[in-house]
């Protein structure tokens, strides 16, 4: 079936949105994509089309919006339909709400540029909403999860419900999910094969930069992303760089926060078996060795309380 319909480009002012501090996340995933032949491709394995010429697509891309000081996902109008396409490494359950925010912007922009009377007496059309998130974190995650946004509301009391819904379908598109959706966009399934590459080599006894390398002379000899490493090569290997050291600081500061708590809840521990032996009368020494702990510690302690 050929696409004979236009696509209709959606514009947006992020100017109005809050920002995050990820912005290297989905860069090399928009850059597989930004060519309008593989994007269509991606639209019609998604949604079981068979649309054939990618002139006919028209692509907007949403400015700042949620992110910072980058371009970031996917927006496109195909026969109606007005998809949101978003890139995530980390597992958020809180994209409905995203979704929300995404679609009251749009739809405003749509119902403005239209000139749609929405105060009138007569109902009207607006395109129908997809929000599509692609995941491919090293989380643990089924191949489709539905994300809500009714699940993210208190809760409103028996036989209310919500005056709000915004529905996100979460597709994990790491190597060796979703294997009928990789086989329907070829593309797709080159870059699970690239980032599965790359984390494997990560995990030999390679510098980081030889594991790259290694990973992209091995996906060109085999024709994955070949174009795009040969010609976009420097930027990729950036790209890599950039996301595994920023992986890195946050593993390590997630790690120090919960070392911190850790710490913070043993003493915490320690503090009220402190007390209640204090009560009973005994002394720092007899204390120490009840705990099996040194009597500086336990002086320590005895002394903030």
């Amino acid at each position: 079936m050929s696409m004979t319909r236009k696509v209709n480009i959606v514009n947006v002012d992020d100017s109005e949105y809050p920002t995050a501090d990820r912005e290297y996340k989905d860069r090399l995933f928009r850059l597989v994509f930004s060519n309008k032949e593989d994007l269509l491709s991606l639209y019609n394995a998604v949604s079981g089309t068979e649309y054939e010429d990618p002139d006919e697509l028209e692509i907007n891309t949403l400015g700042n919006v949620l992110y910072l000081s980058m371009k970031n996902d996917i927006s496109f109008l195909v026969s109606g339909t007005l998809n949101l396409y978003e890139h995530q490494s980390t597992y958020n359950p809180n994209m409905p709400m995203r979704g929300l925010l995404y679609y009251a912007k749009l739809y405003e922009k749509i119902i403005a540029r239209n000139n749609i009377n929405i105060y009138g007496s007569s109902a009207k059309t607006f395109p129908f909403p997809q929000h599509i998130v692609f995941y491919n974190g090293t989380d643990s995650q089924p191949d489709r999860t539905v994300l809500r946004l009714s699940d993210l509301f208190e809760k409103g009391g028996e036989g209310r419900t919500p005056a709000l819904e915004c529905t996100t379908v979460m597709l994990n598109i790491n190597y060796g999910h979703n294997r009928e959706l990789m086989e329907k966009c070829r593309r797709l399934k080159e870059y699970a094969i690239f980032v599965d590459r790359v984390r494997k080599n990560l995990e030999t006894k390679k510098s980081l930069e030889e594991a790259i390398m290694q990973t992209i002379d091995d996906c060109i000899r085999d024709e994955i992303l070949k174009d795009i490493l040969i010609q976009q090569k420097a930027e990729v290997v950036q790209m890599i760089l950039e996301t595994f050291d920023q992986e890195k600081y946050e593993k390590a500061v997630k790690n120090e926060a919960f070392e911190d708590g850790y710490q913070a809840g043993k003493e915490a521990v320690l503090m009220e078996k402190i007390k209640k032996k204090l009560a009973r009368g005994k002394t720092a020494e007899e204390i120490a060795q009840d705990l099996e702990e040194s009597k500086e510690t336990i002086q320590e302690i005895i002394d903030r309380i």
